[in-house]
């Protein structure tokens, strides 16, 4: 029995998220369908988490087990001449045998795109959140340096969840100017040791309500200590949401 390691790229726009789902096409059964297709067997797609509907990845890690004698190289190609445009192997490798995606990570670093200009786009509609107000990346950044370190993350979070804890450690929120007349973006870099559902998009919610002068920066200790979701901003769309790196090591 092999183990196989995948790092996957994928557009989420048409999908409803990366677990299988009972009413909707997901990015795990179309990986599961086409990789049984070259190995001849049924496989199990494990991912290092789940994205939600409309969101994407740049670098999603999962693995699954065979007993396919193919070589990698040739089960690379056969497995991305299957796929559709928005699905694509960036790697596949032999893995030790107790290797697991989700288990082993350590941490993950997720990208969102603000794309902010009074002119909507055409290009970013499904890659960022269009907002046309200027925001003042200054308090958006005072705002983010507020939840950095190991805290309770219960009003960054959905209400309907099943984890045991919402203690997580965020490592760094960096809030850069992108701003060009051609791509007016705004990229939100997040890294923890793990995250919430929604917790990336409603702290992007609330940082761009402090951005909009809507709520001061300071705030956002209050919001944590509350520990209630409705004191939180809104959620933010999902098509500005990348999941950019998995985090595996000490």
């Amino acid at each position: 029995m092999r183990n196989l390691k995948i790092v996957v790229e994928y557009d989420g726009s048409g999908y409803h998220g990366w677990q299988r789902q009972k009413n909707g096409l997901s990015i795990q059964e179309v990986l599961e369908e086409k990789i049984a297709v070259i190995t001849g067997e049924k496989v199990n797609v494990i991912g290092s988490g789940r994205t939600d509907a409309g969101v994407h990845a740049l670098a999603q890690v999962a693995h699954f087990k065979t007993i396919c004698g193919i070589p990698t190289s040739n089960l690379w190609k056969g497995i991305n001449s299957l796929l559709p445009a928005d699905i694509v192997l960036k790697s596949l490798e032999e893995a030790d045998e107790d290797y697991h995606a989700r288990i082993d990570a350590k941490g993950k670093v997720y990208l969102y795109q603000i794309f902010n200009s009074p002119i909507r786009t055409v290009l970013y509609r499904h890659h960022a959140w269009i907002i046309h107000c200027p925001l003042d990346l200054d308090l958006m950044r005072k705002a983010a340096a507020c939840l950095i370190g190991r805290h309770d993350f219960t009003s960054f979070s959905s209400t309907h969840t099943d984890v045991i804890s919402f203690e997580r450690e965020i490592k760094r929120i960096d809030v850069l100017n992108s701003l060009s007349a051609e791509h007016p973006l705004i990229k939100i870099f997040v890294e923890a040791d793990g995250f919430l559902r929604y917790m990336v998009r409603t702290i992007v919610g609330t940082l761009v309500e402090v951005g909009r002068g809507k709520r001061p920066h300071e705030e956002l200790v209050a919001i944590l200590k509350g520990r209630d979701r409705k004191l939180a901003g809104m959620t933010a769309p999902p098509q500005g949401l990348f999941l950019k790196e998995v985090i595996y090591g000490k």
